[in-house]
This record gives C-alpha cells, sequence and structure tokens, in this order.
C-alpha cells in the first residue's frame, strides 16, 4: 500500500483549461478506445479505482483503461512485440478525466513532490487520452517485473537515468521504453512508467467520466 500524502479535500478553486480547437476529434480519430476491447490480452491493474495510489482513496469509480484510437492502436503494437519475447503490458492508468487531475493536485502538497503531478491549470496528455502509465509482467508467471522504483514513487528512483538499481530492474526498464518509443510514444525523464503518446497536442482536454464513456 502507497502511503497517502494528504486528503483530497484539500481543494484549490481551478478551472479546466480553455479546449484546444485544432483537434482531429471531429474526424473521428479522437473517439476514446477501450484498451482491453482492442486487445484482450492487455492487464489492466488500475490504481486510481482502489485505494493503492498515493493519496490513499479510490478516485475511480470502474478500473478500466482508454486511449485515443491511435494510441490505442499504437499500445496493441507494443503489447504484440513485448509478447513475443515473453512479456505483457501492464496497464497502471491511461484516459483521466480532468477532474481526477485536479484531484490528484490537491492531495499533494507544495513543494517538490508537485514535479511528479500535473497541474490542473495546463492540464495533463492524460486528460486527453494520449498518455499511458504501465510497467511489464511475465506471461508465464502472470508476475509483474522487478523496476527501479514502485509505481507513483515520488522520488529519483523513478528517473529514467537513475543507475543506482538492481541490473535486471534497469533491464526492464530500458525493454519497456524500446518497445513503446517504437511505437510512437515517448517516456517523460522522472517517471519511468509514464509515455506519452506523439501528436498529444492535438487531441482536446476532456473531463468525461468513464460510465460516460460507454
Amino acid at each position: 500500500m502507497i502511503a497517502p500524502l494528504l486528503a483530497c479535500d484539500r481543494s484549490e478553486k481551478i478551472a479546466p483549461p480553455a479546449q484546444p480547437l485544432n483537434t482531429p476529434a471531429l474526424a473521428g480519430q479522437g473517439e476514446l478506445v477501450e484498451l482491453t476491447q482492442l486487445d484482450p490480452s492487455i492487464r489492466l491493474d488500475i490504481r486510481y479505482a482502489t485505494a493503492n495510489n498515493f493519496t490513499g482513496r479510490q478516485l475511480y469509480d470502474q478500473p478500466r483503461a482508454f486511449l485515443v484510437r491511435s494510441a490505442a492502436e499504437a499500445l496493441a503494437r507494443a503489447q504484440k512485440v513485448a509478447a513475443a519475447e515473453g512479456y505483457g503490458l501492464t496497464i497502471f492508468d491511461a484516459y483521466r478525466p480532468w477532474r481526477i487531475t485536479k484531484a490528484l493536485w490537491d492531495a499533494t502538497p507544495p513543494g517538490p513532490q508537485r514535479n511528479y503531478v500535473a497541474n490542473p491549470k495546463k492540464g495533463s496528455k492524460h486528460n486527453r487520452g494520449c498518455a499511458v502509465d504501465l510497467s511489464l509482467h511475465q506471461l508465464e508467471t502472470g508476475e509483474l517485473v522487478e523496476m527501479p522504483s514502485g509505481y507513483d514513487e515520488f522520488t529519483q528512483r523513478a528517473h529514467r537515468d537513475f543507475m543506482a538499481a538492481a541490473p535486471e530492474a534497469i533491464a526492464n526498464r530500458v525493454r519497456l521504453e524500446r518497445w513503446m518509443e517504437a511505437q510512437g510514444f515517448r517516456g517523460i525523464s522522472n517517471e519511468w512508467w509514464h509515455f506519452d503518446f506523439n501528436g498529444w497536442e492535438d487531441f482536446p482536454i476532456l473531463d468525461i467520466a468513464f460510465e460516460e464513456i460507454g
């Protein structure tokens, strides 16, 4: 269990950012696709649908994962590449309604830890359905592989350039990064689990609850 930081009822008054107009959503590519419907072999471990996250509270009503179609199809390709080498993708989070980004911000105390949390004034790439948090599991055992840190661990161990971890953990981090980047995703420096899909800026920030998607 991850130790919670602050209660989520510590709330700042922040309005969502304006919706961008230059989005291909009108052409159909902005639709949110459920990952397990596109590829049932993708495994979910949606932490914000449980209390096992850094807020200590359940934030999602349903353990589901969505991305815009182009990103979802790219992730399905990464899953096939991983499976060919005996691994599978385990998804911690994907599309995230804006209201949840706001709740995560409110749950994080001002200071260095907020470097790991998206500012709701700008919105998150998760809000656009263009970011995914994930790890790898072994197909043979179903167990998550060792990584240099836990998910949502706000320490240097989570950084992609952290090299003081076990060799196997570093190798797993590199595997994940290689497979994701080959399909058009890019990692960020301070979270090994987080990947943004190229072209994210063309999609709008959304605040649609999972149950409203279908």
